[in-house]
């Protein structure tokens, strides 16, 4: 069983719904500990580079938007770094489908999530689907020292005569 890593972001729907603290409930339910945690306002860049592998799909410009916000009255998310046992396969397991139709109903998405009459899928959540994806993702949402632990190499560099922690190349 190995010790992972995993992203969740709470996405604009799940803020304007509420719906933090079910989610984070469901998610203690997995024994798996919070390394990271903190509240983001979504650049159009950040989107972009965290949806890039969706780059010239059709429904790409409406991921864009939603996790930027501009479909919401909240503009931020909630980011979250699980670490334990599987965390990737049991965070996703209490994610369920990313369809909320095709989702088991006593799943997040199944319970929260819906599909607008335009098309759109409000899911709620985003986990992350692999060992690659959660480091790339995890990354690329936080910096070394905003986790509690060190989980990836790191390095010291200066910029502009201060030292600043990164994540190594």
């Amino acid at each position: 069983m190995p010790n992972t890593k995993t992203l969740v972001i709470i996405k604009p729907d799940g803020i304007s719904k509420l719906l933090i603290g079910n989610i984070i409930s469901r998610f203690t339910e997995t024994r798996l500990e919070i390394i990271g945690c903190k509240m983001v306002r979504v650049s159009k860049e950040l989107a972009e580079k965290h949806y890039a592998e969706h780059k010239g799909k059709p429904f790409y410009n409406d991921l864009i938007d939603f996790i930027t916000g501009k479909l919401h009255q909240h503009r931020e998310v909630m980011a979250l770094v699980y670490s334990g046992l599987n965390a990737i396969e049991k965070i996703r397991a209490i994610c369920g489908a990313t369809n909320p139709e095709k989702a088991e109903p006593d799943t997040i998405r199944g319970q929260f999530g819906r599909i607008l009459e335009s098309g759109l899928m409000e899911n709620v959540v985003h986990a992350s689907d692999s060992v690659e994806s959660a480091e790339k993702e995890i990354k690329l949402w936080f910096e070394p020292d905003e986790l509690i632990q060190e989980i990836y190499p790191t390095e010291e560099k200066v910029f502009k005569n201060h030292k600043k922690i990164v994540w190594k190349e």
